[in-house]
């Protein structure tokens, strides 16, 4: 019953962190400042909608929420293994198995929240129409966050 709150409080952290996205961050130029930030935040919406309905998508698979997903499976995987094997020692390799793959994927699930590599960034197809949107609007792009 533990072990199935855990997978449940697990999972709702991963679909968490999969509502977390990145967006372009703004020069203050003249254009930006004349219009201001709820004018500027609004047209980002505009050509980010843009983007997707040309079939630009943000998400390239390979962002924060692809990340944590990976690595929650590979912890189950590596967990139900190890645990099999410490279930076979014991005589009874099912019930070691599933420990094993409930406490990995928890490991895994931690692993990828908190040490992931590298941030998340949507796909360059989707920043660089964002990016030629707003520019064409008068903004100065100086990244994305």
């Amino acid at each position: 019953m533990r072990q199935m709150m855990l997978l449940c409080m697990g999972l709702m952290v991963l679909w968490l962190s999969g509502c977390a996205s990145t967006k372009p961050i703004l020069y203050p130029n003249s254009h930006f400042q004349s219009v201001g930030k709820e004018v500027a935040e609004r047209d980002i919406e505009t050509c980010r909608r843009l983007a997707e309905s040309a079939g630009a998508r943000e998400g390239g698979g390979g962002g924060k929420a692809g990340q944590v997903a990976t690595s929650t499976a590979m912890g189950a995987g590596v967990g139900a293994a190890s645990g099999a094997v410490g279930g076979a020692i014991s005589g009874s390799a099912g019930h070691g198995s599933l420990i094993g793959a409930a406490s990995g994927a928890t490991v895994g699930l931690l692993r990828g929240l908190f040490f992931s590599a590298r941030p998340a960034q949507p796909n360059q197809a989707y920043v660089n129409f964002v990016y030629r949107c707003l520019q064409e609007k008068g903004y100065e792009v100086t990244g994305w966050q």
